[in-house]
């Protein structure tokens, strides 16, 4: 099960939460900034935060009045056989109402944390009240066949049908079930492909195992194959490949339409298409290897709610996270299973190849930078690794950069828009190119009056490059050429000032710094309730006519 969320409104729910996290201790108590303090994760706003965790599919225990949830994921709710399970908790813990996800094991959860808090849970669900178990959600490693159907099945039994049971169902030998061998109402537990009929429950065991080779059309062929072999395609548990297939997409393909995991082993010359089936459940963690996974996101500026849901999502599902360490606790929290692997900031090179390394062994891997991974950070490091290696695991690695918020976007939008129209970003650092290549850039960058967003622009090892580049600038530009500087934008204790290009001096920048130099359009006023705008308009030389 995908570990849940516990979000609460207030401090006083936290003790409950904490008592509920000993239940499940890979879940992350979410608390609501200002009003909570000691939480794992704090969120903004509660209506948005629950409503990602839902589409998320991630089970949510909500410390607060079941009303609340209601309305906040009404929205929502379109088709039932898909939710994640969803509870309301009494903030004192007197209280577990399961809401949502009665296939998702929410009854489950709500005894078990009901449990946990010394009280009943307040289960109305009819079909488990009365057996004791729900028949539409059998355990991990089966399937129900057909959810309408089986509805009406359950209905069959509430108003006292007898039932007969066919196959290995050993988590029904517990239930409340008035048995019957002659029983017109039937329970079928396997995974031969049946018709289904309003008289049957059919469940199948996920023990079919098949083994194919990459080509056209493969999802519709295997279909076709467990047809042939008289088996349910329910009972397909996961499609096996050879290792050196890795990034063919028509197998990708084929495991996303029949909705099954996909491995990979080292296999000898093989058929198109084989099938195995065991005779039980298998456990995919005894199948090949998946392939691993590597992605290059980007925190944005530090504000969790400047980062880009994708970025949220790669960090939850990864199973390693590499870094400079302080990016890496930006990143977080992170499950006790999620390892992290936090390096100098110098170590670049070092990292990305790392990274690879665990990827290559079927890990999910996440290279952390913060703003834009690709802007003076570890895309093209990790991009520049693959380049130079031979190894074909690493080739085979699914890569991916996903986009962050840059620096110099998020100071530019706290000012207003000073790059409103072409604008060049550069890296004041000769760490890994000659100042003499900078100095060019800087002067024909400023001659052909582009706006500028300097990066890295001083430091204690680089006290004299921002005054040097503040003179070549200032050939181009006059005094009076609008100047942004924002420090920690997105981050506790953020500052953001205007000042012009004649009174700024070295002394009033860090390397935490954002530089940002106006072009000879841009424009300030002030803004009501103190500060200034400062944009550069999109038109060049003559305002064109509204």
């Amino acid at each position: 099960m995908t570990a849940p969320a516990i979000v609460i409104l207030g401090q006083g729910s936290l003790a409950t939460a904490r008592a509920i996290q000993q239940v499940y201790p890979d879940a992350l108590i979410h608390g609501l900034a200002g009003r909570v303090e000691g939480a794992d994760q704090a969120y903004n706003e509660f209506g948005a935060t629950v409503r990602q965790l839902y589409q998320q599919g991630t089970p949510i225990i909500a410390l607060c009045a079941a009303g609340i949830v209601i309305r906040t994921l009404a929205p929502l709710l379109l088709e039932k056989g898909v939710e994640p399970a969803v509870l309301a908790v009494a903030e004192d813990g007197s209280a577990v109402v399961p809401l949502l996800g009665g296939l998702g094991g929410v009854n489950v959860m709500a005894r078990e944390i009901a449990a946990t808090l010394g009280v009943a849970a307040a289960i109305t669900t009819s079909g488990e009240l009365r057996f004791g178990t729900c028949l539409l959600n059998p355990p991990s490693g089966y399937q129900l066949g057909d959810l309408e159907l089986g509805k009406r099945f359950v209905s069959d039994l509430l108003a006292g049908e007898s039932v007969r049971i066919e196959g290995a169902a050993p988590w029904l030998d517990q239930a409340n079930l008035l048995q019957d061998q002659q029983a017109h109402l039937t329970i079928h537990v396997g995974s031969a492909e049946r018709t289904p009929a309003a008289n049957e429950l059919l469940i199948y065991p996920k023990n079919v195992l098949v083994t194919c080779q990459p080509g056209p059309q493969l999802a519709a062929r295997i279909r076709a194959a467990l047809q042939d072999a008289g088996l349910a395609v329910q009972s397909l548990a996961v499609l096996l490949a050879a290792e050196t297939e890795m990034a063919n997409s028509s197998l990708h393909e084929a495991s996303v339409e029949l909705g099954v995991p996909l491995r990979f082993a080292g296999l000898p010359t093989q058929a198109d298409i084989a099938i195995t089936v065991a005779d039980a459940p298998l456990d995919l963690s005894q199948v090949g290897r998946p392939r691993g996974r590597l992605a290059v996101i980007g925190l944005g500026p530090g504000a969790a709610e400047l980062m880009v849901p994708a970025v949220k999502a790669e960090l939850a599902r990864c199973t390693d996270v590499l870094g400079y360490e302080t990016y890496v606790r930006m990143a977080g929290p992170f499950r006790p299973d999620q390892i992290q692997h936090c390096t100098d900031n110098r170590e670049e090179m070092q990292r990305a190849r790392h990274a690879f390394e665990l990827a290559a062994q079927g890990r999910s891997v996440v290279v952390v930078s913060s703003g834009d991974p690709g802007v003076f950070a570890m895309a093209a490091a990790v991009i520049e690794a693959l380049h130079e290696s031979g190894d074909p695991a690493w080739h085979q690695v699914d890569l991916e950069i996903l986009p962050g918020v840059s620096a110099s976007l998020a100071t530019a939008a706290q000012a207003g828009a000073p790059l409103g129209h072409d604008f060049c970003v550069m890296s004041l650092s000769d760490n890994l190119k000659p100042w003499s290549i900078i100095e060019k850039r800087l002067d024909l960058a400023s001659q052909a009056d582009l706006a500028l967003a300097f990066y890295n622009p001083i430091s204690r090892a680089r006290p004299w490059q921002l005054g040097r580049a503040l003179e070549i600038v200032a050939q181009h530009r006059t005094a009076e050429t609008p100047v942004v500087l924002g420090r920690d934008i997105g981050r506790p204790g953020q500052t953001l000032r205007v000042t012009t290009l004649g009174q700024l001096t070295p002394d009033q920048v860090d390397m935490r710094t954002m530089v940002l130099i106006g072009s000879s359009t841009t424009c300030v006023f002030p803004r009501a309730g103190g500060g200034e705008w400062v944009y550069t308009p999109r038109w060049y030389g003559d305002k064109p006519a509204s």
